[in-house]
């Protein structure tokens, strides 16, 4: 039998989030959409041991608070971006820099965006949409003929690159499963979609899964690989032309893909192509 927390519990718990969000979409007029993905990110930063920059915000002036939220959106757009942004060493989110003690630039989260996007959708899904939903239903419109344990539409998504996120208002007594909000990980419970890559080879000359898993694990690490899918070609049996490489980490993805949207490997002197498909990234 699966532990659990009671709603309202869990709403003491995230206080201080559920506090900042009102501030957004009630008090500041933000976006919601935009708001659950910039906090989302938030919560990442604090996984990631920044120091916690939501705490910070609380005793901040809204003024100051949509200003951390504009950096933040743009942040977001960076990281959906395919083009990379040019490195600014001064750093470029001046409000959150000194929130974190820290310089910090759009390239410096590039170079991490497929690990910055998966885990955003974690906490999206995991923690965002459950402790934020009783806001939402209040601030969306149309609220009135939306009912407790309904689906409440959220303008904005699906987000293409972030996905769906599922917003049901319960009652404060209802039992949240606490296997959904601790004791998982970022790396290990990443989708299998944020960890595959698709592969594809050169015409002519044949490549084998274990040369595929052979040429990845001494790049990136020793079983760094976690399943290689050959696809068969339909104009030879012995000569795949594309294959699906799943990674055990998601971090991979971004060493792999770190200068750009594809990457090109020679295997026995056979160029291939890798790039995330899933992400919906135009190669």
């Amino acid at each position: 039998m699966s532990s659990g927390i009671t709603l309202e519990d869990l709403h003491l718990f995230h206080k201080i989030d559920r506090e900042v969000f009102t501030r957004l979409v009630v008090c500041l007029s933000r976006n919601p959409a935009e708001s659950l993905l910039v906090l989302a990110m938030w919560l990442w930063f604090e996984e990631e041991h920044f120091p916690s920059i939501i705490d910070k915000m609380v005793k901040l002036p809204n003024e100051v608070v949509n200003k951390l939220a504009e950096e933040g959106a743009a942040c977001l757009k960076w990281v959906e971006s395919k083009v990379p942004p040019v490195p600014n060493d001064a750093g470029d989110m001046p409000l959150t820099a000194i929130l974190l003690q820290r310089t910090v630039s759009f390239s410096s989260f590039y170079q991490q965006r497929f690990t910055m996007i998966s885990g955003i959708k974690a906490f999206l899904n995991k923690v965002c949409a459950i402790i934020f939903a009783d806001i939402l239903h209040q601030t969306l419109p149309g609220k009135s003929r939306i009912h407790l344990n309904s689906p409440i539409p959220v303008p904005g998504f699906p987000h293409p690159t972030f996905g769906s996120i599922t917003v049901v208002p319960r009652s404060l007594d209802s039992l949240i499963p606490s296997r959904g909000l601790w004791g998982w990980s970022l790396k290990t419970d990443a989708p299998l979609d944020d960890r595959t890559l698709f592969l594809t080879f050169s015409r002519g000359f044949p490549v084998t899964e274990a040369e595929v898993k052979e040429l990845f694990n001494s790049y990136y690490g020793i079983d760094c690989v976690e399943q290689v899918h050959m696809v068969p070609s339909a104009s030879s049996s012995d000569h795949s032309l594309y294959a699906r490489m799943l990674v055990r980490d998601v971090s991979t993805v971004d060493h792999i893909l770190c200068n750009g949207s594809i990457a090109k490997f020679r295997i026995n002197g056979v160029v291939t192509k890798d790039y995330i498909g899933n992400l919906r990234i135009d190669m």
